[in-house]
């Protein structure tokens, strides 16, 4: 199961509209709370450390967003105040998303990464964007209101490409100048508006590496809570393995033989090029590819 994905939560969308409703959930003696400062979450023994409302009293002043429930117990996210050390420390440790994701059940993960794309987009979301004046949360932290034009705002979600560009048993590989050395991936961007997946699995490998191609087909997709988008797994054929790097984002570009893959994923090959970590969907789209 890849990161991030299999979320178990009923996220009561209908009943999280009643404003009493979140009340008295918060008040529920099993209730449970998840804790984020500077928005890592607190982990426990490789588990998300979700606290009780006793455990939670020095904060008092926070206010919890609803993240679902979890058969029948309602759970909630809390960001912690911006202190320089870390509050909570008898209950456990606060842990950054990414490293966190290596150690916590799939399920854990699902949770936690929902947690800290919420707490992300309110800590900045408090000003509406269309007047400037202070926002206030309703929907148990599903939508935000304008105290003074009324507007609404929602929680976003950024959609992604994230592509392997094929050539017969071979795929293409990118190294972008923010990677590590020697660590070559699928390409990504943000999708733009008025633009659908294909297209801007087609634009994106044009315009980072000149790769025209014809076939886009989707694979899968996955939340990634950095701070909140959706990436979209696609492959796409290559009309040539012809390529010309932009040296903006792209640094180098490499051909793969599907021999040569399989051999990286499983260790047999140590030249210093690497492959992407598990939690990520570039390594299922390249491991998937591999497999066939």
């Amino acid at each position: 199961m890849l990161s991030f994905t299999g979320n178990p939560l009923d996220r009561a969308s209908m009943a999280r509209a009643d404003p009493g409703w979140v009340v008295a959930q918060r008040a529920r003696g099993d209730a449970l709370f998840l804790p984020l400062w500077q928005a890592k979450p607190l982990l426990k023994d490789q588990r998300a450390a979700f606290l009780s409302n006793g455990d939670l009293e020095t904060a008092a002043d926070a206010q919890p967003i609803f993240l679902g429930l979890q058969d029948g117990r309602p759970l909630f996210a809390v960001a912690m105040p911006d202190s320089e050390t870390p509050p909570l420390t008898d209950h456990g440790e606060f842990h950054d998303m990414r490293a966190a994701a290596f150690i916590l059940p799939d399920t854990d993960t699902a949770i936690v990464g929902q947690a800290k794309a919420l707490i992300d987009w309110h800590r900045r979301h408090g000003f509406c964007p269309n007047c400037g004046n202070a926002t206030e949360i309703r929907d148990g932290g599903y939508r935000r209101v304008c105290s003074a034009c009324s507007a609404e705002h929602f929680p976003r979600t950024d959609p992604v490409v994230i592509m392997l560009p094929l050539q017969g048993e071979e795929c293409l590989l990118g190294h972008n100048k923010r990677f590590q050395p020697g660590f070559y991936s699928a390409f990504a961007g943000f999708l733009e508006p008025g633009e659908t997946m294909e297209e801007g699995v087609s634009r994106e490998l044009r315009e980072e590496a000149e790769v025209k191609v014809s076939e886009v087909r989707y694979h899968a997709s996955q939340p990634w809570p950095f701070p909140s988008s959706l990436m979209l797994g696609c492959y796409a054929d290559a009309l040539s393995k012809d390529f010309r790097i932009d040296g903006h984002e792209i640094e180098s570009a490499r051909w793969m033989h599907k021999r040569e893959v399989r051999e990286r994923l499983a260790g047999q090959k140590d030249d210093g090029v690497k492959l992407p970590a598990a939690i990520a969907i570039a390594h299922k789209l390249i491991a998937d590819w591999a497999s066939t």
